[in-house]
């Protein structure tokens, strides 16, 4: 398992690093676009709490979008949970983009899984993988003097992870084209989860701003991450859900 993870994280490094053509790539007569986007970070965070007890990351995402807006894709991360054997994190994603109105819409679901992880039987533990249904939207102001993007986001599962029954996302942002190639985003997130004493945290919000720089195919990220969970409520008292200054650089393909 551990190889597999370094692997994932060597091909990630190579193409962040490496020369290749810029922007998502079309396969002729296929109706295919890829686009490959790998990451490192110093921290992987969801949702405002770390996945890696404060390590970095190493990252990268697939997508494969055809003309008539359907799309598949995956995510691929090094993660760490305290008290389990969870080392890498897969996801697969599924769903249709098409734009009404100048809205930018995102129909999918996402499957969250843990390749290689066990949950022995009597250990107390919960299964870690599940899936959500999502929902994303964009808009971007017209008649501006600068571009303005306002985004919205609504994520469901009915077996949230660690098998605590309906979890609700909600989020809002808005992005601002700032000039010299930076855009200055922020973001405001709610989770509510069904089964909060299982889960390990009551509800909670997270909320970042964002400071992010694009040059050549890169785009290099600075900002700062919270949530309103106290070291208290933190799942048994982890410094996972502080608040945090993280930085990240992204190549797209």
């Amino acid at each position: 398992m551990k190889n597999n993870v370094v692997a994932a994280a060597t091909f990630a490094l190579g193409l962040s690093l490496a020369g290749g053509t810029a922007g998502a790539f079309e396969i002729e007569g296929t109706g295919l676009t890829i686009g490959i986007t790998p990451t490192i970070s110093s921290d992987y965070l969801f949702r405002g709490v770390s996945q890696t007890q404060n390590r970095g990351a190493v990252q990268g995402t697939v997508d494969i979008q055809h003309s008539t807006g359907f799309y598949v894709g995956a995510f691929v991360s090094n993660v760490t949970f305290l008290g389990t054997n969870a080392r890498q994190e897969i996801d697969a994603l599924a769903g249709w983009r098409t734009t009404l109105g100048g809205v930018s819409l995102d129909l999918g679901g996402i499957a969250y899984t843990y390749p290689g992880y066990r949950n022995p039987e009597g250990s107390g533990l919960y299964d870690l993988q599940y899936y959500e249904l999502a929902v994303k939207a964009s808009y971007e102001i017209p008649s501006l003097p600068v571009p303005v993007k306002v985004l919205g986001a609504f994520n469901w599962s009915p077996n949230y992870q660690l098998e605590t029954g309906n979890g609700y996302y909600l989020e809002g942002g808005v992005e601002i084209g700032l000039p010299y190639d930076l855009t200055l985003g922020g973001r405001f997130g709610y989770q509510w989860i069904q089964n909060n004493p299982r889960w390990g945290s009551p509800d909670f919000a997270n909320w970042n701003v964002t400071l992010s720089y694009k040059f050549s195919d890169f785009v290099l990220t600075a900002g700062y991450f919270d949530t309103d969970l106290n070291r208290r409520e933190c799942f048994a008292g982890q410094k996972i859900c502080d608040a945090r200054g993280m930085v990240y650089l992204s190549r797209t393909f």
